[in-house]
């Protein structure tokens, strides 16, 4: 299997994102990919395993979630109901074992890639009770003292948002890439992606906007790709907002069909203020 990542069809990869993963696949390290939401982080891990031609293993992290679940899980409600029931099931425990992510990943008959997505929503102890199996790539069963070893070292991709620090020993065995917000020139590859025939005059109207809204000073929550990619959609199949668009006066700030790109009041009211105040200088 070739192991170079190249980017795809459908995702624009720069070059120094290029040369992260095949770092971290040359190093067998996990990639720590952190970045402002809708940056494309979780998509990467798709394509990454569609280029390679593997599986995609995804482990979507919660507040609640668990190490241990990513491992296994023993069920012992069932084992004690079917214990009451007389069912000859009880007998063996590993009728009991429920394989997690991890699990599921190092049993693979081919190298995999495993998504640990959003690792920074769980707790701040998640990352070091995941440090040996990183590692070593196995763990042991207590329930069946039985040791599960990778057959194959998965390809693992790590996403963080930055909403709180990780650990440095955690850090430690990282490939780490910090994915910057795309500029102007890749953003318009992103969209061409999306949408190959769009009118170039509506691309460059509304990534004048787009990016004019991501600079405006206070905004609690900036648009992301994927917005941008929504309110282009929706501009597309509306005639009447794209000549809006191409006809803007600065002085009425707040985009036409805003909702695809701005998700909070606090930040409509501020939009609002501006072109109040624009329209009292003019």
């Amino acid at each position: 299997m070739n192991m170079r990542f190249k980017g795809t069809d459908e995702y624009v990869a720069t070059g120094d994102l290029q040369m992260a993963v095949n770092a971290a696949i040359e190093l067998q390290k996990p990639l720590l990919i952190k970045g402002e939401p809708g940056t494309g982080k979780t998509m990467l891990a798709e394509q990454l395993a569609e280029s390679l031609g593997t599986k995609l293993i995804q482990w979507h992290i919660k507040s609640t979630t668990k190490a241990q679940q990513g491992l296994y899980e023993y069920d012992a409600v069932s084992r004690l109901r079917d214990s009451q029931l007389g069912n000859d099931k009880v007998h063996d425990i590993s009728n009991y074992i429920v394989k997690g992510k991890l699990w599921e990943a190092f049993d693979a008959d081919e190298r995999v890639v495993l998504l640990i997505d959003e690792i920074d929503k769980a707790d701040i102890e998640f990352p070091n009770d995941l440090l040996l199996e990183i590692d070593k790539m196995e763990f042991f069963v207590y329930e069946t003292q039985e040791r599960v070893v990778a057959k194959n070292r998965p390809i693992v991709l790590i996403t963080s948002n930055n909403e709180k620090e990780l650990p440095d020993a955690f850090l430690r065995r990282c490939f780490f890439h910090y994915i910057n917000f795309p500029d102007h020139e890749t953003m318009e590859k992103i969209v061409d992606v999306h949408y190959p025939g769009i009118k170039q005059n509506l691309i460059k109207e509304a990534l004048d906007v787009f990016f004019d809204v991501r600079k405006v000073p206070g905004l609690k929550k900036k648009p992301s790709t994927s917005e941008l990619i929504d309110w282009l959609k929706l501009l597309m199949a509306d005639e009447m907002s794209e000549k809006i668009l191409q006809e803007r006066d600065p002085s009425k700030a707040i985009p036409p069909l805003y909702g695809a790109l701005i998700k909070n009041e606090q930040d409509v009211h501020l939009l609002q203020r501006l072109a109040f105040m624009a329209r009292r200088k003019g």
